[in-house]
C-alpha cells in the first residue's frame, strides 16, 4: 500500500467530484436518442422513396406493369414533404450522434483521470 501525498484531501475532493459525475454517463442516453432518431429518418427517407417509386418508376421503365391508376399532374406534395421531414431528422440525427461522440471523449478522459486518481490515493489495491 503507497502512503497518501500531502495534498490527498484535496485529490480526494477532486476523485469524489469525478465520482459523482461519472456515476451516470449521459453520453449514452443521448446515443439512445439518436438510435431512435436514425429509425425515424430511416422511415421518413423510406416513405419518400415509396412516394418517388410510385410516380415515376413506370414513367422511367424501372418497372412493365403499369400503374392502377396514373400519377397525379402537377408538384408532388407528398413526396416533397416526406423528403423534406426526411432530411431534417437526418440532420438532427448526426448533431445528436456528433455530441454524443463529443460528450464520449470528454467522459472518457474524466474516467482516465479517476483512475490516475484512484491509483495515487492508493485505493486500488
Amino acid at each position: 500500500m503507497t502512503t497518501a501525498p500531502p495534498d490527498a484531501a484535496a485529490l480526494r475532493a477532486e476523485h469524489d467530484a469525478l465520482a459523482k459525475r461519472l456515476e451516470t454517463r449521459r453520453s449514452i442516453d443521448l446515443v439512445k436518442r439518436g438510435v431512435f432518431q436514425g429509425f425515424a429518418t430511416f422511415l421518413a427517407l423510406g416513405l419518400t422513396g415509396g412516394f418517388a417509386w410510385d410516380r415515376w418508376a413506370f414513367a422511367l421503365g424501372w418497372t412493365r406493369r403499369p400503374p392502377l391508376r396514373p400519377p397525379p399532374a402537377g408538384v408532388p406534395l407528398y413526396l416533397i414533404a416526406a423528403l423534406a421531414a426526411g432530411l431534417v431528422l437526418l440532420a438532427v440525427t448526426l448533431r445528436t450522434f456528433r455530441a454524443a461522440r463529443r460528450l464520449m471523449r470528454a467522459e472518457d478522459a474524466d474516467f482516465d483521470r479517476f483512475r490516475a486518481l484512484r491509483a495515487r490515493l492508493g485505493l486500488d489495491a
